[in-house]
C-alpha cells in the first residue's frame, strides 16, 4: 500500500515531471523504494526489468527507458552499479533480458542502445560469470541462427565487447573456437553490413597477439583469400574500412604478411595489372583505394602499404611497384591532409630502398611532387611531417642511380635546394638535422649538372647551412646544479652539437667534391647566359674561393669550438678531408691557406689527432686524410716560402717521397718523436725517412710560430740526428739540412753552445752544397748562428751576409737619415748582426767586401747598416781597420783596372762614400799617418782616371779628399795638397769639370760641381800659403764666374756659396795663384782707363757682382750668406788696395741700407747673427753712415749689452767682438756705459768660447762635403 500510495503520489523534487516515463505504474507498487534512483532521472530499475520484456510495452517506450538508463549509467556508473551489483542473480538476469530485446527487435536504434548498455554493464561490472554469461548467449544465438543476417546484432555486440574488454578476444579464440566457422559463413554473406561485423569482430581477434598466433592456420588455410576477395570486393564505406582494420591488424605479423603476398596474384616483374582468376592482388586492391576519393580510405590505404613493406622492402616492394604504386603516393603528396602526406611520405621511403624503384624512373616522375610537397608541409605546425618528407627527399637524393638524372632542369633544381634552405633553417633542431642530410645528398654532380649549374643558389644554400650550424654551436648549454643528472645532459648536448656539426661538414666536403668534379667540365664553368658586360659571380671560380672563405669564416671557428668539449675522429677526419680538398679548388690560394693553417697549429692538432687515435693501427681512415693534408700542406709552404729560396722541382719530388713514406707511420706524441729523432743507433731506411718527415713538422711550425716542442729538447734532438748522418755518412736532402739548422739557430738561445762535432757535421754538409742559397733561411738568429762560430763565420760569413741583405725588406733610407740616426729604434732584424758587430769587429771587412763585390741592392743595404753602425758606435774605433782593408781593395782596383774605372766594380762609389764617412768620424786636427796618405794618393789616382761623366765615383772621392785637407792639422795639410797638386791629371780633371758649370747649372752633377770648386778654393789656398810646386795650372774663366754670381740660379745655393769661395780666395790672393790661371772669354774689348787699377776685373763687373751678392743675402741661406759675407769682405779689400773711391762707391750704395734692414727684419735677435754682425762691421769699418748711422750703430750695441750672449754660439761671439773693436777704432761709441758693459761682458765670455769645444764643422749637405770653417773664415 505505501508504494502504490507513493507512485500515486509521486516522486518528490525536481524529477516529478518525470514520474510517468520513469516508472512503470503497474508494477512499481512492489519494489523497494531502494531500486529507485535518487538522482536525476529518477529511474526505477525493478521497473527497467519488468517493462523491458513486456510484450504489451510499446517499442517506444522501451527505446526511452533504455535511452535514459543508459544516460543514468554514463551519470551515476558508480550509484546504478551499486543498486545492480546487490544480487548477482539479478545482474544475469538483467543481462539476459537485454541480450533477449536485442535478439528479438528489429529497430536500428533499440539494437544500438541495447549493445550499448550490455556493454557499460559487461565492463562495469567487471564480473567474470557476467561475461561468460553473454559469451555463452552469443555463442548460443550464433550456433542456433539459420541465417547469417539474423545474427548481425551479435556480430555486433561480440566485435564491440572484444573491443571494450581486449582479453576476451583470447578466451573467445580458446573456449569458442567454433565461431570461427560461423564467421567465414558471414564473409561470404552477401551483406555487407554482416561482413562489416565480421571483419569488425575478426580485427579486434587478431589485435591480441595470443589470439593471433592460435589464428595463424585458420587465417593461411581458410580466413586469407575470402579477406582479400572481401577487400577486393567491399562497396560500402563500412566494409571497406573494416577490412583495412583487419588488415591493418594482420601486417603487425610477418607471418601474415608472407601469406598475404603469396596469395596476391601479381606476378613480379611483369606490366600487367590482371591476375589469374580467383586470385586477388593485394597492392592492386590498396592501388584502387588509393584512387578512391575517401580520404579516409586513402589515408588507410597508405597506411597499409607502410605496415606492409616495412616487414621486407627488399622482398615485398616489387610487388608494389610493379602495380605503379608509386606513382599515386607521389600524386597524394599533394594533399591537404596531413596524415596522408605522412603515410605517403613512408611508403616512399621503404619503396626507396628497392633498386626498381629508381630503375622505373619513378622518382623522375615524382621528384617535382616532392619538393612542392616539402614545400608546402614546410607552411604546416608539423614537425614529424616535416622530418619525414626531408627523410624521403635524402633517400632519393642518395640512392638515385648516377646515369638516371634526377632534375631535367635547372628551375627544378633550383626550387629544390630553396626548399632545403627554407628547412635548414627550421628552428626545430630534428628537422634541421634532416635537412643537412638532404642538403648533403643534394650536393651531387649528377643532381647540378643540369646547365647552368646554380652556383648562386648553392652559395646561398651552404650559408643557410653553415650558419644554422653556426647558431646551434653558440647556443649556451644549459647550466644545472652540480651532480651526474647535470653532467649527464651536458654530455647529451655536446653530442647533439657534435652530430650535427658532423652532418654540416659531410655536406661541405660534398660541395668541395663538386667543385673538384666540376674543374674538368669546361661547360660547368660559369654560367653561359651570363650578359657578357655583366659581373659573373655564377662563376665555378666565384663558388670556389666562397668555399675558401666560408671554411676559414666558419667550419674552421665551429670545428675549433667544438674539439675543446670533445674530439670525434669522423668528424675529424671529415674536417680534415674537407681542408686538403680546398688545396685543389683554390690552387692559387693553396700557399697563402696553407701558410694560415699552419700559423694556426694545425701542424700540432694533426700530429695529436693522429697520435690519439692512429698510433694502435685503429682509425685508418682519419691516418690517411691526416697523412694526405700533412703532405700537401707541407709541399705547399715549401713552394711558397718567405725567407727563402724555392727549392727545386727535384728537391719538392724528393721531399714528396719521403713524406708519402714516413707520414703515416708518425703516430707518436711530442716527445716520443724527439726521442725517435735523437736515437743514435742505426737507422735504417723507413725510419730515417720518418725522422726526415718529423723534422720537416717541426720546421714548418716552429717558422710559423707554433712552438709546441721545447727549444732546448729539440736542438738536442737535431744535433743528434745530425752526427748520426754523419756516422752513418749519408747525405739528407737540401731542405732537411735547412731546416736543422734553421732549428739550431732559433733553439740555440735556449740551449747551450753546438759542440766542435756537431758545428764541424754542419760544415761538412754545408761544403757539400753547391750553393749556399739552397739551404739559407733568412732569420736574425740564423745569421747570428753563423757568425757566432768561426770555423762557420769564416767558411761561410760572407756568402750569408750577402744572403741576408739580399734578403731584408726593411725601410734602410730611414735608417740611414743622418738627422734621425741615433734617435730612431734599431730593426730587430738589425739588433743581433748590430750586437755581432760590436763583439767581433772582423765582420766589419765582410761587410767592406760585400759592398765592393755584392750586386748593387745588397751592397748599398750593407752600406747604409756599416754607416749606421759607425754612426750609432762613435766609440768603436775602427777607422784604421776599415781603411786598410779598404786600399787594398783600391790598390788592386788599380792595377787589375789600369783605365778609367768604368769596367770596375759597380759598388765603387759606395766603398768610397763609407771611406768618406769613415773620415768624417775623425777628429779634427788630426796628423795624417802614412796609411791616410797612402789612401789620399790612392783616390786622388782613381779621380785622376775618371772624367766628369763618373759622378758617382767623383763625388765620394772629392768628399774624401776635401775632408782630408780640412780635417787635419797645417803641416798634414800641406802635405796633402803637395800630394794631390803632384797628380796632373786630378788637376786636369777638376779644370773639364769646373768649365761644366756655365752649362749645367742645374744639372744632376750640381753636387759634383759643388765639391770641384770647393776642392780648387781649397788647393789654390794651400798652394799660394805654403809655395807648393804647381805642375798643372788649371784654367778658369773669370767672365763666367763673374757672370754665374751676377745671375744666380735659386736652386743652386751650395754651388753658388762653392764658386763664392773660390772667388773669394782669388780676391784675397789678388788673382796672382800660381795654380788657377783666369782666362778670358773669347774676344774682350780693350779695359777702360779707370778700369786698368781694376784689373782682371772691370768697374762694371765689379757692380753686377756686388748686386748679386746682395741678391744672395736676401735668401738667408746660412752656408750661402756666411759666402757671400765673405767674398763682400774679399772685394772690398781688393778694391781699397786699388781704388778706395770705387770701394766707398760701393759701401755706400742706397741699397746696402735696404739690404741690411730686409736681413734684420727676421726676428728681434736676428741683428745678432754672425754674417749680419759681420756685414755691419764691413759698413762700420767703412764709416758708411748713410747706410749704417750713428745712432743706429749705438742701438745695436745696446740691444748686445742688454742680450744673454751666454746663450750665443762661438761663431756669433768672434763676429760681435770684431762689430764692437771696429765701432771701437772707428770712435763711434757714444754711450760710455753701454761700451764698457758690453766690453766686460765680451772679455769674460770670449776666452771659455775659444777653449770650448769646437761646433760641428764637417757636415754633409746634399751629398756634398762642406767644412763650415773654410766657407765661413
Amino acid at each position: 500500500m505505501a508504494v502504490r500510495e507513493s507512485a500515486a503520489a509521486g516522486p518528490r523534487g525536481p524529477g516529478r515531471d518525470e514520474e510517468p516515463a520513469l516508472l512503470y505504474a503497474r508494477a512499481h507498487y512492489r519494489h523497494d523504494p531502494r531500486w529507485l534512483l535518487p538522482v536525476p532521472p529518477r529511474l526505477c530499475l525493478a521497473c527497467v526489468l519488468e517493462l523491458l520484456p513486456e510484450p504489451c510495452v510499446s517499442l517506444v517506450r522501451k527505446k526511452h527507458v533504455l535511452s535514459c538508463f543508459r544516460d543514468a549509467l554514463l551519470r551515476h556508473a558508480s550509484l546504478v552499479m551499486q543498486l545492480v551489483a546487490q544480487d548477482q542473480r539479478i545482474c544475469i538476469h538483467f543481462i539476459s533480458m537485454l541480450f533477449g530485446l536485442l535478439r528479438n527487435v528489429e529497430d536500428g536504434r533499440v539494437i544500438d542502445l541495447c549493445i550499448e548498455v550490455l556493454i557499460q554493464l559487461t565492463t562495469q561490472l567487471k564480473l567474470e560469470q557476467i561475461v561468460h554469461c553473454l559469451l555463452d548467449e552469443c555463442h548460443r544465438e550464433l550456433c542456433n541462427m539459420p541465417s547469417m543476417r539474423g545474427s548481425l546484432a551479435t556480430l555486433t555486440l561480440l566485435g564491440k565487447l572484444v573491443d571494450a574488454i581486449p582479453p576476451l578476444a583470447d578466451k573467445l579464440v580458446m573456449e569458442h573456437s567454433d565461431l570461427m566457422e560461423h564467421l567465414l559463413r558471414g564473409l561470404v554473406h552477401p551483406s555487407e553490413e554482416v561482413r562489416a561485423s565480421v571483419c569488425y569482430l575478426y580485427g579486434k581477434l587478431y589485435s591480441s597477439p595470443v589470439a593471433a598466433e592460435m589464428l595463424s592456420g585458420h587465417f593461411r588455410e581458410k580466413l586469407c583469400p575470402l579477406f582479400l576477395s572481401t577487400l577486393d570486393s567491399a562497396q560500402t564505406k563500412e566494409l571497406q574500412i573494416n577490412c583495412l582494420g583487419l588488415l591493418r591488424q594482420l601486417l603487425k605479423y610477418d607471418l601474415f604478411v608472407s601469406v598475404i603476398m603469396n596469395e596476391s596474384s601479381l606476378v613480379e616483374g611483369t606490366e600487367g595489372v590482371e591476375g589469374p582468376p580467383g586470385k586477388t592482388s593485394l597492392p592492386l586492391v590498396l592501388k584502387k583505394l588509393l584512387l578512391s576519393r575517401d580520404e579516409t580510405l586513402q589515408v588507410a590505404s597508405a597506411h597499409c602499404i607502410t605496415a606492409m613493406l616495412v616487414h621486407s622492402p627488399a622482398k615485398h616492394a616489387p610487388a608494389f611497384i610493379h602495380a605503379d604504386i608509386p606513382e599515386f603516393l607521389f600524386e597524394h603528396l599533394s594533399s591537404s591532409n596531413e596524415a596522408l602526406v605522412w603515410f605517403s611520405y613512408n611508403g616512399l621511403i621503404l619503396l626507396a630502398e628497392e633498386p626498381l624503384f629508381f630503375s622505373k624512373c619513378h622518382t623522375v616522375y615524382g621528384i617535382e611532387s616532392v619538393v612542392r610537397s616539402l614545400q608546402g608541409s614546410l607552411r604546416l605546425n608539423n614537425t614529424e611531417l616535416h622530418k619525414e618528407g626531408l627523410l624521403l627527399f635524402a633517400e632519393i637524393l642518395t640512392r638515385q642511380p648516377e646515369e638516371i638524372k634526377l632534375f631535367t632542369s635547372s628551375t627544378m633544381c633550383r626550387d629544390a635546394g630553396r626548399a632545403l634552405q627554407e628547412a635548414v633553417n627550421s628552428p626545430v633542431l630534428e628537422v634541421a638535422a634532416e635537412a643537412v642530410k638532404a642538403i648533403s645528398a643534394f650536393l651531387r654532380k649528377d643532381h647540378q649538372s643540369a646547365p647552368p649549374v646554380q652556383y648562386k643558389e648553392l652559395r646561398a644554400l651552404l650559408e643557410a647551412m653553415l650558419n644554422r650550424c653556426a647558431d646551434f654551436s653558440q647556443t649556451p648549454l644549459n647550466r644545472r646544479p652540480l651532480g651526474h643528472g647535470s653532467s649527464r645532459d651536458s654530455d647529451k648536448a655536446v653530442l647533439r652539437r657534435g652530430k650535427f656539426l658532423l652532418s654540416t661538414l659531410e655536406g661541405f666536403r660534398n660541395a668541395c667534391r663538386l667543385a673538384v668534379e666540376f674543374q674538368s667540365e669546361p661547360s660547368a664553368q660559369e654560367n653561359p647566359f651570363t650578359a657578357p658586360g655583366a659581373e659573373k659571380e655564377d662563376t665555378l671560380e666565384a663558388f670556389s674561393e666562397f668555399l675558401l672563405s666560408a671554411c676559414d669564416s666558419l667550419c674552421i671557428p665551429m670545428v675549433m669550438r667544438h674539439s675543446e668539449q670533445a674530439t670525434h675522429p669522423n668528424l675529424m677526419e671529415v674536417f680534415l678531408s674537407i681542408l686538403h680538398s680546398l688545396f685543389v679548388i683554390v690552387p692559387h690560394m693553396k700557399e697563402k691557406f696553407s701558410k694560415k693553417l699552419a700559423s694556426s697549429s694545425f701542424i700540432r692538432l694533426t700530429l695529436e689527432l693522429k697520435a690519439r687515435f692512429c698510433s694502435s693501427q685503429s682509425h685508418s681512415d682519419l691516418n690517411q686524410v691526416c697523412s694526405s693534408f700533412l703532405h700537401d700542406m707541407s709541399l705547399n709552404l715549401l713552394s711558397a716560402p718567405e725567407k727563402s729560396e724555392r727549392p727545386s722541382q727535384e728537391e719538392l719530388s724528393a721531399v714528396s717521397a719521403f713524406l708519402q713514406q714516413g707520414l703515416p707511420r708518425i703516430c707518436s706524441r711530442s716527445p716520443e718523436s724527439l726521442a725517435f729523432l735523437s736515437d743514435r743507433q742505426y737507422v735504417e731506411g723507413s725510419a730515417r725517412q720518418g725522422q726526415y718527415c718529423i723534422l720537416l713538422l717541426f720546421y714548418l711550425a716552429y717558422t710559423h710560430g707554433d712552438r709546441f716542442v721545447s727549444e732546448a729538447e729539440l736542438s738536442v734532438a737535431v744535433q743528434s740526428f745530425l752526427l748520426s748522418l754523419q756516422d752513418q755518412d749519408e747525405r739528407p736532402p737540401l731542405t732537411v739540412i735547412g731546416a736543422s739548422i734553421y732549428l739550431l739557430a732559433v733553439g740555440r738561445a735556449k740551449a747551450d753552445a753546438l759542440d766542435e762535432a756537431v758545428v764541424s757535421a754542419i760544415r761538412k754538409f754545408l761544403e757539400g752544397i753547391p750553393d749556399l742559397q739552397l739551404v739559407y733561411i733568412h732569420h736574425p738568429l740564423l745569421l747570428r748562428f753563423f757568425l757566432l762560430y768561426p770555423e762557420l763565420m769564416s767558411r761561410f760569413g760572407h756568402r750569408v751576409l750577402e744572403l741576408w741583405f739580399s734578403w731584408e725588406e726593411s725601410s734602410y733610407e730611414e735608417l740611414d737619415d743622418v738627422s734621425s740616426a741615433g734617435q730612431s729604434p734599431l730593426p730587430a732584424c738589425l739588433a743581433a748582426l748590430f750586437y755581432m758587430l760590436r763583439s767581433s769587429p772582423s765582420i766589419l771587412l765582410i761587410l767592406l767586401d760585400l759592398i765592393y763585390s755584392s750586386p748593387v741592392d745588397t751592397a748599398r743595404k750593407a752600406l747604409i747598416v756599416l754607416r749606421s753602425f759607425l754612426r750609432r758606435n762613435e766609440d768603436v774605433q775602427v777607422g784604421g781597420l776599415i781603411r786598410g782593408h779598404f786600399l787594398l781593395i783600391l790598390q788592386h782596383l788599380l792595377v787589375e783596372h789600369g783605365a778609367p774605372p768604368s769596367g770596375a766594380s759597380g759598388n765603387l762609389p759606395l766603398l768610397l762614400s763609407l771611406l768618406s764617412l769613415v773620415q768624417l768620424k775623425n777628429k779634427s786636427e788630426q796628423e795624417l799617418d802614412s796609411m791616410a796618405m797612402k789612401l789620399l794618393h790612392q783616390v786622388s789616382k782613381l779621380c785622376g782616371k775618371c772624367s766628369p761623366a763618373d759622378a758617382d765615383v767623383l763625388q765620394p772621392s772629392f768628399n774624401f779628399l776635401y775632408w782630408s785637407l780640412h780635417q787635419t792639422t797645417p803641416s798634414s795639410q800641406k802635405r796633402a795638397a803637395a800630394v794631390l797638386l803632384s797628380n796632373t791629371a786630378l788637376i786636369e780633371l777638376l779644370e773639364k769639370t769646373l768649365a761644366l758649370t756655365w752649362t749645367e747649372v742645374d744639372s744632376p752633377r750640381t753636387a759634383l760641381l759643388c765639391s770641384a770648386w770647393l776642392l780648387t778654393a781649397s788647393f789654390s789656398a794651400q798652394q799660394h800659403n805654403g809655395s807648393l810646386q804647381v805642375h798643372q795650372t788649371l784654367s778658369v774663366e773669370l767672365d763666367q764666374v763673374l757672370k754665374v754670381l751676377s745671375f744666380p740660379k735659386k736652386k743652386a745655393a751650395l754651388l753658388s756659396a762653392a764658386i763664392l769661395r773660390f772667388l773669394r780666395t782669388a780676391l784675397q790672393q789678388s788673382f796672382s795663384s800660381a795654380l788657377v790661371a783666369f782666362v778670358p772669354s773669347g774676344a774682350q774689348p780693350p779695359p777702360a782707363p779707370e778700369d786698368t787699377v781694376l784689373a782682371p776685373l772691370r768697374t762694371s763687373q765689379v757692380l753686377s757682382l756686388v748686386i748679386g751678392l746682395q741678391n744672395l743675402l736676401v735668401q738667408k741661406d746660412p752656408v750661402l750668406s756666411y759666402a757671400c759675407v765673405g767674398c763682400l769682405e774679399a772685394l772690398l779689400d781688393y778694391l781699397q788696395t786699388r781704388s778706395p773711391d770705387i770701394a766707398f762707391h760701393v759701401v755706400s750704395q742706397p741699397w746696402n741700407r735696404f739690404l741690411l734692414f730686409t736681413l734684420l727684419d727676421a726676428g728681434e735677435s736676428s741683428f745678432l747673427r754672425p754674417e749680419i754682425l759681420r756685414l755691419m762691421t764691413l759698413f762700420v769699418r767703412f764709416q758708411s753712415s748713410s747706410v749704417l748711422s750713428h745712432e743706429e750703430v749705438g742701438h745695436v750695441l745696446q740691444g748686445a749689452a742688454l742680450a744673454d750672449l751666454s746663450t750665443l754660439s762661438n761663431t756669433t761671439l768672434q763676429a760681435l767682438r770684431g762689430f764692437f773693436l771696429q765701432v771701437q777704432s772707428t770712435g763711434l761709441l757714444a754711450d760710455e756705459s753701454t761700451a764698457q758693459t758690453l766690453r766686460v761682458s765680451l772679455e769674460g765670455l770670449f776666452p771659455s768660447a775659444s777653449s770650448a769645444q769646437p761646433p760641428l764643422d764637417m757636415l754633409c749637405l746634399g751629398g756634398v762635403a762642406v767644412s763650415l770653417s773654410h766657407i765661413r773664415d
